[in-house]
């Protein structure tokens, strides 16, 4: 495979080719979705909750995120590697927010950097980090970061205000340069209403049919426990998988039956002689 690239992304939405994302956050999860042929991968502030167990997305910092992307780049040689930014780092001022996304790209080797909303601050911070050259991914609808703000964890989009902000955000959003925009748990219906709204790959997740689509590796592999999400699809049940394996583990080494010979190494009768030796003093 060829390494994926922002012109190969808008030829894929020209042609109606879907476009496969999913977030990871390690070079082992970046390998396995690269083995599996995706086109993008999102490092995502979502890692506070999957990977480090916070109770939200704001709790990740840009050292915890910088370690996340820095594997995945390095697990991936073809995939369009998309960063998310943690919240705090964009919102004080546009050189604020370009001096975050340039770390991403100097120090994880980030492809494009990650921004939520569309407010008129928003905007600016996307043309800000579009003009030092760093390629953006919008994300509207439903916003982790600022989920308070709209009334929590919910759809957005469902009424008549909401669905004419979010073709305003949009709008907004590729005209500031995006290069993609992600939309989060909106009515499909709004969803469509957005793709004849702007010509720039939509990636939903949540959203009905789009340009693409994204989920958590962990969610679609079913490691994830408790509640998820109404828009999560388990496609595979390597968490009850692990937990087994382990089960078993700890059997076998109560048991003594773990390890058995085949898995030590042989010493020679001096090396043990001269062990014995030492020990005698």
């Amino acid at each position: 495979m060829t390494k994926i690239t922002i012109p190969r992304l808008n030829e894929m939405r020209a042609a109606g080719d879907p476009i496969v994302m999913v977030t990871a956050y390690d070079a082992p999860g970046a390998r396995a979705a690269e083995r599996a042929g995706v086109d993008m991968l999102l490092v995502g502030d979502s890692g506070a909750q999957v990977v480090l167990g916070h109770d939200s997305t704001v709790a990740i910092t840009t050292a915890e995120l910088l370690v996340f992307a820095g594997a995945v780049r390095r697990g991936t040689e073809t995939a369009f590697v998309v960063c998310d930014v943690a919240f705090g780092t964009t919102e004080l001022s546009d050189e604020q927010a370009v001096a975050t996304a340039i770390r991403f790209v100097k120090e994880a080797g980030a492809d494009a950097v990650k921004l939520e909303g569309g407010s008129p601050e928003r905007l600016s911070r996307i043309r800000a980090i579009v003009a030092a050259g760093i390629p953006v991914v919008g994300h509207i609808g439903l916003t982790p970061q600022t989920a308070t703000a709209l009334g929590g964890l919910r759809a957005q989009g469902r009424t008549t205000e909401s669905a004419a902000r979010l073709v305003r955000e949009a709008i907004g959003v590729a005209a500031a340069g995006a290069c993609c925009l992600v939309v989060e748990a909106v009515p499909s219906e709004i969803t469509e209403v957005l793709r004849e709204a702007v010509s720039i790959p939509l990636i939903g997740i949540g959203a009905g049919p789009a340009d693409g689509q994204v989920l958590v590796l962990h969610d679609l592999l079913g490691i994830t426990e408790g509640h998820t999400a109404k828009f999560v699809k388990s496609f595979g049940t390597i968490g009850s998988d692990m937990t087994a394996a382990i089960t078993a583990y700890a059997a076998e080494v109560r048991g003594a039956v773990f390890p058995g010979p085949e898995h030590g190494y042989a010493a020679t009768p001096e090396a043990v002689a001269a062990a014995r030796a030492a020990l005698d003093g």
